[in-house]
């Protein structure tokens, strides 16, 4: 039997349609950055949407499911590229079983699916099996039911088929079970290869061996198969890199970087190594996750730096990895079509990323390699901490760059002293701290599981009788608490008070009983519970107690206002800026907002004009607000917009005004786009690369900013002397002028002293044969000067060459060379002189052959920059 070939779309409809089949219900893949989960940065597997399942927690709506999962796991990020099977994003095909089939089915339906005719047609002489050491009943399953042979079953350790590894032993306690695993043998005799993990959670650990291991009462399944490495299977490579979706994004980085890919080339690693960061930061940007130094973002951060250096380490030397972006969308078209909305801001993040970092790489490298010299001069295998750590504060290489460079020159890197000094920078600039919450994981799920999740009344109403369910103080459930002034948190059955989600702050009130009253400050959601956290401010409060609970209706009213606004302004900026400006996050409080949504540049007054306009026309109109619930397949039909990125249920809340907006919102909304009164927009400014916000403000707040303004404008008006405000630009224009005329009587001062200045540095120049080499650091004069000093030096010199530095305004530097007409016309640039200086301070620019400017990032680099400037200029005139 010969297998079937299949491209990766078709394995993965194969995949999930066969286990339709089997009674499992086919779910949507969930999102690659989780957003309520702490505990992982992306999602690693297929499980983790299935957490509540898994733990029996919530109402179960399906025992069994199916998924292709997004995974992004950073893990054995040095192997990626190297081996055959290493990712960093992946797909994972997954089956589920929520107390439902269990081992015979698992394995009969994963055989039937990789051998029969009718599916993958695998050789059944081709696959292996691992068990765990003492799973009888798997391998029994596998001998006696399959018909596998003894010798092609292997019984493995706790460590290799135990879920999670050396649970038994080690830990943790909690859900853990044997696994089985499935391996293909190539017919080219080449390693083999695992496809496929049956996770069999039967058990639950409690403590230390021995007889740690209770059954539980219901058994579960977790499968995991790779789809890149079972379609590299199916499509005859032995590695992931060549099958369909992955070998055309390593072409195209060859294309790239001007290096023709062939796996076996020596520039193949790095190719695959770029093609595999691209598609991995595409997918986690394209859910709004941009470069930064903390979390998620500090992953997308190192792996777009990693795949620059390949590229520049290959010869490109100019951002190129945004020009993959389009690629990687057109090969995952057919699963993820909603790639193809975000490429441009996608595109806008990455090429921004590079060209900070090619800013700082040329001397990141000058630097790693002096670093190399003087650790092997001192007889050392490893880099200094504090030499790495400089690398990773002044020129941007992340500690991994680092890493990945040393083990390049066979050396290593001090970690510990690296982690050391970067907590000691954490501790000085105030990162890193954060405060206890009362979210804690243990209470909240006791609670889910004797009482279920708390229904949220609050749409219709803003008050409520309810009882309480717990009560969380000090990260435990108690039973009562009487002390007042502490933290704590509240869960009842039903509640009126919105928690926050959706970038909607959580509502604050009051919950009353009969012998106490609590202060609500804020609502958090966890799953289908509403914690209200606030302070006791007298008498005791019990489980069980029957209260009341009121929601401050003001600050309510306030929020709806600013809803509703949001919606207004996502409205006016893609009819203002197109339908590239995609929603990238918000914050609505009260009367307040904030809006990031995707867009290249800051924009125009005009523009902000516009959007202000058309926000302000929408609430004039008086537009019906209206909401829906409905299957998230149908409101999607309806054109609703939804936030990439974001966890939506299977029955969705759809708010419509007018016939100008639709959209997935679950937030608290006027009836009327008129009842929001005025909409200003107060703010427009960078937040990432690629991403912009605008803040607004709306009903009494927008129109205490008018106030405030006006009240601004009198002051101003009187303090110019202005008899009406209407007079004011006159007044401002005539003291402008007087100001520009004492500023020509000082600098009448100033040339003097700047002409002595040039006197003394033309007369103290070294020569280099005929010609005066003047380099001086500046201090405590204007731009404009410093260039003046510039030509007088030049204009008192028969033939010269000038550089001069200062640091500036906002810890900048500024630098000008200037030449002579005789040097210029022996093909001598100034350009080429700034620009040498300019790298040393982490910065660039260029000019004219006789006299160009640079600008630069590290004022501490001043003095080294001058020094290298003028050994360019010694090195431009023949001398060294």
């Amino acid at each position: 039997m010969v297998a079937e070939f299949m491209n990766a779309d078709e394995l993965r409809e194969a995949y999930l349609s066969f286990f339709e089949s089997k009674g499992c219900v086919r779910r949507p893949t969930d999102v690659l950055v989780p957003k309520d989960d702490p505990t992982i940065l992306f999602t690693p597997a297929g499980m983790n949407q299935f957490k509540n399942q898994f733990l029996g927690l919530g109402p179960l709506e399906f025992t069994r499911a199916t998924t292709c999962q997004k995974c992004l796991r950073t893990g054995d990020i040095g192997n990626v590229g190297v081996t055959a099977y290493h990712h960093t994003f992946f797909e994972m095909l997954g089956n589920f079983s929520f107390g439902d089939y269990f081992k015979r089915e698992a394995i009969h339906w994963a055989w039937e699916f990789l051998t029969s005719a009718k599916w993958l047609k695998l050789d059944p002489e081709r696959l292996s099996v691992t068990v765990y050491l003492d799973d009888d009943e798997a391998a029994n399953i596998w001998h006696k039911e399959v018909g596998l042979p003894l010798e092609r079953i292997s019984r493995e350790d706790e460590h290799e088929n135990f879920w999670p590894a050396a649970a038994p032993s080690q830990g943790p306690d909690g859900v853990c079970g044997p696994c089985s695993e499935i391996y293909y043998h190539p017919p080219s005799g080449g390693k083999k290869v695992e496809i496929w993990n049956l996770v069999f959670t039967q058990f639950n650990r409690v403590g230390d061996p021995p007889n740690n291991l209770r059954p539980l009462p219901k058994k579960n399944i977790d499968t995991g198969m790779g789809l890149e490495r079972t379609a590299s299977v199916l499509q005859g490579h032995e590695s992931n890199f060549e099958i369909d979706s992955l070998r055309p994004l390593c072409m195209a980085a060859g294309e790239t970087v001007g290096a023709k890919y062939e796996f076996s080339a020596p520039q193949g690693r790095a190719l695959r190594r770029i093609a595999d960061h691209v598609r991995a930061c595409t997918f986690a940007m394209h859910e709004g996750c941009v470069p930064s130094n903390s979390r998620e973002g500090y992953v997308v951060k190192l792996l777009l730096r990693r795949a620059f250096m390949e590229g520049y380490l290959l010869g490109r030397q100019e951002p190129f990895l945004y020009q993959l972006v389009p690629t990687v969308a057109d090969l995952m078209k057919k699963p993820y079509p909603e790639l193809r909305e975000t490429i441009e801001s996608v595109q806008t993040g990455i090429r921004e990323e590079e060209r900070q970092f090619l800013s700082t790489i040329d001397q990141g490298l000058q630097r790693f390699k002096k670093i190399v010299e003087q650790t092997r001069s001192a007889g050392s295998n490893s880099l200094s901490g504090d030499d790495v750590f400089d690398l990773h504060q002044t020129y941007g290489f992340l500690v991994e760059i680092t890493e990945t460079l040393a083990t390049r020159e066979q050396l290593t890197v001090d970690r510990e002293r690296f982690e050391q000094r970067m907590e000691e920078h954490h501790a000085v600039s105030g990162r890193g701290a954060f405060a206890d919450s009362v979210m804690s994981e243990g209470p909240l799920d006791a609670l889910r599981k004797s009482s279920g999740g708390t229904v949220f009344v609050g749409y219709e109403q803003t008050e409520s009788q309810s009882v309480v369910l717990g009560v969380i103080a000090d990260k435990a459930l108690v039973d009562s608490y009487s002390r007042t002034g502490v933290s704590i948190g509240l869960v009842l059955d039903e509640t009126p008070f919105y928690g926050e989600s959706g970038g909607q702050v959580g509502d604050t009130g009051a919950i009353i009983g009969k012998d106490f009253e609590f202060a609500v400050q804020d609502v958090q959601k966890d799953g289908d519970l509403f914690v209200h956290i606030g302070q006791l401010t007298r008498g005791k409060i019990s489980t069980g107690a029957e209260v009341t609970a009121k929601v401050d209706v003001e600050r309510r009213a306030a929020i709806r206002r600013a809803h509703s606004a949001t919606h207004l302004l996502h409205a006016a900026l893609r009819e203002t800026l197109g339908e590239n400006a995609t929603q990238r996050g918000s914050k609505v409080e009260a009367d307040q907002l904030r809006f990031d949504f995707a867009h290249p540049k800051g924009l125009a007054p005009e523009e902000l004009l516009k959007i202000e306009d058309s926000i302000n026309r929408r609430i004039s109109e008086g537009a019906v607000v209206s909401t829906q619930l409905m299957p998230i397949g149908e409101a999607r039909k309806l054109g609703a917009m939804a936030l990439f990125g974001e966890k939506y249920p299977d029955n969705v809340r759809v708010v419509r005004m007018g016939d100008f907006s639709t959209e997935l919102c679950g937030g608290t909304h006027l009836t009327n786009t008129g009842q929001v009164g005025l909409c200003r927009v107060v703010k427009d400014e960078l937040v990432s690369a690629g991403v912009r916000r605008i803040s607004c403000l709306t009903g009494p707040r927008a129109l205490g900013r008018l106030r405030e303004l006006e009240a601004l404008l009198k002051e101003s008006a009187a303090l110019a002397k202005a008899a009406v405000v209407e007079e004011l630009p006159r007044k401002v224009a005539q003291l402008q002028d007087e100001l520009r005329q004492a500023k020509r009587e000082l600098s009448k001062y100033t040339r003097q002293s700047l002409v002595q200045l040039a006197d003394k540095l033309v007369a103290e120049a070294p020569l280099i044969g005929s010609t005066r080499l003047i380099v001086h650091r500046a201090e405590g004069i204007s731009r404009e000067a410093l260039k003046e000093l510039v030509d007088h030096c030049r204009a008192k010199s028969d033939s010269a060459a000038v550089l001069v530095g200062m640091a500036v305004e906002d810890d900048k530097v500024a630098l000008i060379a200037g030449l002579t007409k005789d040097l210029v016309a022996k093909g001598i640039k100034a350009s080429d002189i700034v620009k040498a200086a300019a790298k040393v301070a982490g910065g660039g620019g260029g000019g004219r052959p006789d006299l160009a400017e640079a600008g630069g990032r590290f004022p501490e680099k001043l003095d080294e920059a001058l020094e290298t400037g003028a050994a360019a200029l010694r090195a431009a005139m023949g001398e060294g």
